[in-house]
């Protein structure tokens, strides 16, 4: 019996929250073996960043490279890739699938409101990355970016957006709705067969730090275990239970007591 493995490809985070660390934390709370590709560096804690230091495309390519030519990986995660050349570079890498099912947590502004990403990089993903995505996750600030249109302020609009952002080329859409406030986090997957909401009750807390990170990886870490153990991917239910996951994390966070900002989600609740 082997290990189901994960990767990621993302950025640093040194308070723990969001970034690789947050998507480690969260394989190895689901049973996953993580495995991981550095894209940059990052100077933040839990109330802003301060500074992003990025790892040259050619290394991250070399990275994945040497990665996937040894270790067996199911599913992949990408997150803060920064620059056109690393969003290239990366959809050329994955483009026949050697890491499995992609995740795809278009990174581009932090919880911080900090913008994490270059807007040459946008139109990378617009036109390279999408079309190796397996599952793209998000938000609504960045499903408008990439549609270049405001963004949603209902929950109505939600879905035509996750359609539109389908005919990019994903094979699926989690557009997630949390920005838009309520009573309830309500998020859409779209996928060729069709719309489903999933809505969750939205958890009053500050402690939201790398809530996407943590929701993607989830995805990521359920979709390795299931490729694992079969040759099948139903997103539906996984959306479900990596919110169900999210949910207890958001629940728990600010027990953790770390950082005077936005704290991060507790990976472990319920572990520890």
């Amino acid at each position: 019996m082997t290990a189901a493995v994960a990767l990621t490809v993302a950025g640093s985070d040194p308070s723990g929250g969001a970034g690789i660390q947050a998507d480690l934390k969260t394989f190895s709370a689901l049973g996953v073996y993580g495995t991981a590709v550095l894209t940059a560096l990052t100077a933040q804690n839990t109330r802003g960043v301060t500074g992003v230091h990025q790892v040259p495309a050619g290394f991250v390519g070399d990275q994945l490279a040497t990665l996937l030519d040894d270790v067996t990986v199911h599913a992949t995660k990408l997150g803060m890739l920064g620059t056109a050349d690393v969003v290239r570079t990366v959809a050329a890498a994955l483009a026949d699938r050697p890491g499995g099912p992609v995740v795809c947590d278009p990174v581009m502004v932090a919880t911080s409101g900090d913008r994490l990403i270059s807007e040459e990089a946008v139109d990378a993903v617009r036109t390279d990355l999408l079309p190796v995505t397996d599952l793209l996750t998000p938000n609504v600030p960045e499903a408008a970016a990439l549609l270049d249109v405001p963004p949603a302020t209902t929950v109505e609009e939600l879905a035509p957006q996750a359609h539109a952002l389908l005919e990019l080329g994903p094979a699926a859409v989690l557009l997630k709705g949390g920005h838009l406030g309520g009573e309830e986090s309500v998020d859409v997957l779209a996928t060729a067969g069709g719309v489903l909401e999933t809505r969750r009750p939205r958890v009053r807390t500050s402690s939201t730090h790398g809530t996407g990170c943590t929701l993607s990886s989830a995805l990521a870490a359920l979709a390795a275990r299931e490729r694992h153990a079969r040759n099948e991917l139903d997103w539906a239910p996984l959306v479900d239970e990596a919110r169900d996951y999210l949910q207890a994390a958001l629940e728990a966070g600010e027990s953790l007591g770390v950082g005077s900002g936005h704290g991060p989600v507790h990976h472990f609740a319920g572990r520890w």
